[in-house]
């Protein structure tokens, strides 16, 4: 497997290759230190997963964020020394799948990026019946998600939470029981995650995401998806 590590510190990419080679040999680690370099390894080099500083020299790693979704699905870790709310919430909403701040462990990092991929590389099997309400079918087999007959494409973190809603329809899933089922137990603490990736659901299938008809909040508790 091969992990982009996207950081204008040389030493950086060099202590995330030696912790990978300690406890995952088979992993190869390529390393970019700018936006733009990062843009054209991602299509050469074809990674499972990338690593992605903030503070780049160049632009931010916002900024090459946004272009990376553009164009791949590639499951993005954020790297930040900053350890705030408004930054986390902003790379999620582009698009990134967690964060993790530095100075980190390289058992915490190879946590973090063994859950990511966990995530992302399966889905949830169903032999039942699409789920229908009003406009909106989930077909489980094919994991195909569509809204008047036209498809909505998903990302595998977003059709997750949807199977997960859908499957319990009707029942308040709290926030905690979310949280372990789509990202892990160890993510049960963060409600920011699941709060963007409903507004990113409610965004691609309800008609007003602000008035939303399928998937309801019971605050305080977590979320229901109407039956």
């Amino acid at each position: 497997m091969k992990v982009l590590v996207v950081d204008d510190e040389p030493d950086v990419a060099r202590l995330i290759s030696v912790s990978f080679g300690m406890q995952q040999p088979n992993w190869e680690v390529v390393a970019a230190s700018d936006g733009e370099e990062a843009l054209v390894m991602l299509e050469r080099e074809q990674p499972a997963l990338v690593l992605l500083d903030v503070g780049l020299p160049d632009v931010s790693g916002f900024q090459v964020l946004q272009q990376i979704r553009l164009f791949s699905d590639v499951p993005v870790i954020m790297l930040t020394v900053h350890d705030d709310e408004l930054s986390k919430v902003r790379g999620l909403e582009l698009g990134a799948d967690d964060y993790i701040t530095k100075p980190f462990s390289h058992l915490e990092l190879l946590a973090r990026v063994r859950a990511v991929l966990r995530r992302t590389q399966t889905l949830p099997l169903a032999q039942e019946e699409p789920f229908v309400s009003d406009d909106l079918s989930v077909d489980f087999a094919r994991r195909e998600v569509t809204r008047r007959g036209e498809p909505v494409p998903l990302t595998t973190t977003e059709y997750r939470l949807l199977y997960h809603l859908v499957r319990n329809a009707g029942q308040v899933l709290p926030h905690e029981t979310l949280l372990a089922r789509v990202w892990g137990r160890e993510y049960t603490d963060e409600i920011n995650y699941l709060k963007v990736y409903v507004s990113r659901l409610r965004a691609k299938l309800e008609d007003d995401p602000r008035n939303p008809q399928h998937i309801l909040t019971e605050h305080g508790v977590g979320y229901w998806f109407r039956k």
